[in-house]
């Protein structure tokens, strides 16, 4: 089954990869889920995609001083986060931490990193939420082309959302609102920031304004709640529409799942899933 980041996601050819899986630590990263600038837990998660068959040179020496060293990455992390304490100097953004890590593993990895892909999870950014995580693929810039560069991207994850809905064809279902769970992912558009000039970022509208996910979470649950349909399909389908209406232009698109856990006695999901392009969705207010 394809992958549902392929909106978003470059292409990253199949090579050897060296990698971290969820370092933890604490930061603080723009403003909490109560509005607070306080640190947060973070994970974040660095993909160093090398050139092929780099890792072979290893394999057959055993010895790591042939390879990349996770070890030194890992150090390399510590290091950045450290330092922004150490200096007082929190993260606007995720983005901003995103750019520090995938700076700090190019330099690290040198001309053998074909691309770096770094995924932060930030587990109690969004309230009634498992999870929040930004992935954040950048390839190497290519040399030689016209000037121009292999630009990153962005996909933005709110993970099991409870949300309590007014849905269902059913007579009993018309009497009390439901517990539906609901995944959505935000592609986002990329560009060059002006901080850049030969190492493409992403720009999530400049870091000064970064997507405020906590507070478009906050207006899709209040909008739900004035909202009754027969149909999950309807559901879903208004979530995209909403989530078009409430993010800028720079959310190129999105992807919406919703799953009623007590629909089906023998199931233990059902649910719908959709994905639209923001030109593929008609964003006129319904009316009454």
């Amino acid at each position: 089954m394809a992958s549902t980041n392929i909106l978003s996601q470059p292409e990253v050819p199949a090579t050897d990869v060296v990698f971290l899986d969820s370092i933890q630590f604490t930061t603080a990263i723009g403003s909490d889920c109560w509005r607070r600038p306080k640190p947060q837990s973070v994970l974040a998660s660095v993909y160093l995609y090398l050139q092929s068959s780099f890792l072979d040179s290893c394999g057959i020496s055993d010895d790591v001083k042939d390879s990349v060293h996770y070890g030194h990455l890992a150090k390399a992390v510590s290091a950045i986060v450290g330092e922004r304490e150490r200096t007082k100097k929190p993260y606007t953004g995720v983005h901003a931490l995103v750019q520090d890590v995938t700076q700090a593993a190019f330099e690290l990895a040198e001309e053998r990193a074909v691309a770096v892909r770094v995924v932060v999870d930030l587990p109690k950014q969004i309230l009634l939420a498992s999870g929040f995580s930004v992935d954040v693929t950048t390839p190497r810039a290519k040399t030689g082309e016209s000037g121009r560069a292999s630009f990153p991207s962005a996909t933005i994850c709110v993970k099991d959302l409870v949300l309590p809905v007014l849905i269902g064809v059913n007579p009993p279902e018309r009497l009390a609102r439901q517990r539906v769970v609901t995944n959505i992912t935000f592609y986002e558009r990329t560009c060059i920031t002006s901080e850049s000039t030969s190492t493409p970022t992403v720009s999530t509208q400049s870091q000064a304004s970064e997507v405020d996910y906590t507070t478009i979470v906050q207006l899709l649950y209040e909008w739900i709640n004035s909202t009754s349909y027969l149909t999950l399909e309807k559901l879903v389908l208004e979530l995209v529409r909403a989530c078009f209406r409430v993010t800028s232009p720079q959310v190129d698109a999105v992807t919406v799942r919703c799953e009623k856990p007590s629909a089906i006695s023998f199931a233990h999901v059902s649910g719908i899933q959709m994905t639209r392009r923001r030109e593929e969705v008609d964003l006129t207010p319904e009316t009454e």
